[in-house]
């Protein structure tokens, strides 16, 4: 018997507004670009600072409704997930292409971190709506955060 977990948390920043296609079955997907940064020094001593970009990812229609008026740019956002890898052939090709993205399903949650300013950029830390995959929102306290300097 074997057993594993595939469970992804992040929180980081926006890069752009949600995207949300529409599906030829009918339904839709949203597709959200998170970046996450670290710093560190290298062997001579200089700060280096990394951002890493994440391709997130999910058909929840209530969540997809969620974010499409709150995942706007800049936003500061928790998500959990599993990671998946897609694999597909472009026409033409002979080459496979794959692509990693952490998919959202039901029991995992995408939550807000901060509050908008008016313009939909992040303006101040603080608790958000939060979205259970496949729920309705959820409600939360105020949070305490240092802000991302990103």
């Amino acid at each position: 018997m074997s057993f594993g977990m595939n469970r992804v948390e992040l929180i980081g920043r926006l890069g752009a507004d949600v995207t949300v296609n529409h599906l030829m079955s009918g339904g839709r997907v949203a597709n959200l670009s998170i970046a996450t940064d670290e710093s560190y020094f290298n062997g001579s001593g200089e700060k280096v600072d990394k951002t890493e970009w994440h391709r997130v990812v999910t058909f929840q229609p209530g969540l997809i409704d969620m974010l499409e008026r709150h995942a706007k740019k800049g936003r500061l956002i928790h998500a959990e997930g599993k990671l998946q890898t897609r694999r597909w052939k472009k026409d033409g090709e002979d080459s496979d292409r794959f692509s990693t993205e952490i998919l959202i399903v039901p029991g995992h949650k995408v939550q807000f971190l901060d509050r908008p300013n008016g313009n939909g950029a992040a303006a101040q830390p603080a608790g958000g709506e939060t979205m259970p995959a496949g729920g309705a929102p959820a409600q939360t306290d105020d949070l305490e955060s240092d802000e991302v300097p990103f």
